[in-house]
């Protein structure tokens, strides 16, 4: 080995030596058993399916604590839900619009006429081969997938947060969650599955 690569090695190995010292876990005078609620700067995390206030909503700063904190709270998470579904049905009818794009475009490429006798064979060769095989997956449109990849990437983390405000084990709202779910899929649902058939 070279010079330049024991004294590389060696270094690493000096820091995997030091390592271990710099990450000691040290006492910060919380009791960390799992055996009851935790109490929390605003409020307590029941371990269980409950109907208390004071539940931490995502954010360190929302924490409702009133009757009417919480009624809003289950408001604002049943609209949540509603835009949820609300960008499902939009994904669904895009998908469809550009599938009918993509479609068209490929209509297009198959029918464009020819010049000369030599390339009219070749073109006639390639056009049954594209009419016999059309392309299951659209070609790469930038604007299209950027767009198709933003909405997702917004519809997961709304997944998440619901994931998260379920983990709270606050009955209200989830119910709120599954509501607000329930009437965006009545209103919005059709959308999507009317794109996704006739797509």
């Amino acid at each position: 080995m070279s010079f330049r690569l024991t004294s590389l090695l060696s270094s690493f190995a000096a820091v995997l030596a030091l390592l271990p010292s710099l990450v000691k876990a040290h006492g910060n005078g919380m009791d960390m058993s799992m055996d009851g609620a935790m109490d929390l700067a605003m409020g307590q995390m029941l371990p269980y399916l409950h109907f208390t206030p004071g539940d931490i909503v995502l954010f360190f700063g929302w924490v409702p604590t009133s009757k009417g904190a919480m009624v809003g709270t289950c408001i604002g998470l049943f609209l949540f839900a509603l835009v949820e579904r609300w960008i499902a049905a939009c994904r669904g009818v895009m998908e469809a619009h550009w599938r009918k794009r993509a479609q068209i475009a490929q209509a297009d490429r198959i029918n464009l006429p020819t010049s000369s006798s030599t390339d009219k064979i070749s073109f006639t060769s390639n056009r049954i081969r594209d009419t016999v095989a059309l392309r299951n997956a659209p070609p790469f449109n930038f604007v299209h997938d950027l767009t198709r990849g933003v909405l997702h990437a917004v519809q997961v983390a709304i997944q998440f947060a619901f994931m998260l405000i379920v983990m709270t084990y606050q009955a209200s709202f989830i119910i709120a969650l599954v509501v607000g779910l329930g009437v965006g899929e009545t209103l919005f649902g059709r959308y999507a599955s009317h794109a996704a058939l006739h797509g």
